[in-house]
């Protein structure tokens, strides 16, 4: 496994904290799914684009707050 140049992850983190992080509260949620909107736009189908697995975290995040905090999304 490559190690992470520590240098360079914290330049492309630093561009990124404030959109990409766990919801906390609605707001936040919100904003993640605003987030993941655009990326559907851009992204689309292509599972090959380079925002591909970015779309997918995010959704991941999102459903994670779903399944913690959204109850009338929880499956019985």
């Amino acid at each position: 496994m490559q190690s992470l140049d520590m240098s360079k992850t914290a330049d492309a983190w630093s561009s990124l904290e404030n959109k990409i992080y766990v919801p906390h509260s609605e707001e936040e949620y919100r904003q993640l799914v605003s987030l993941l909107d655009s990326l559907i736009d851009e992204v689309g189908e292509n599972e090959s684009h380079p925002f591909a697995s970015l779309m997918e975290i995010v959704g991941v995040l999102i459903e994670k707050y779903e399944d913690d905090l959204v109850p009338e999304l929880a499956v019985n």
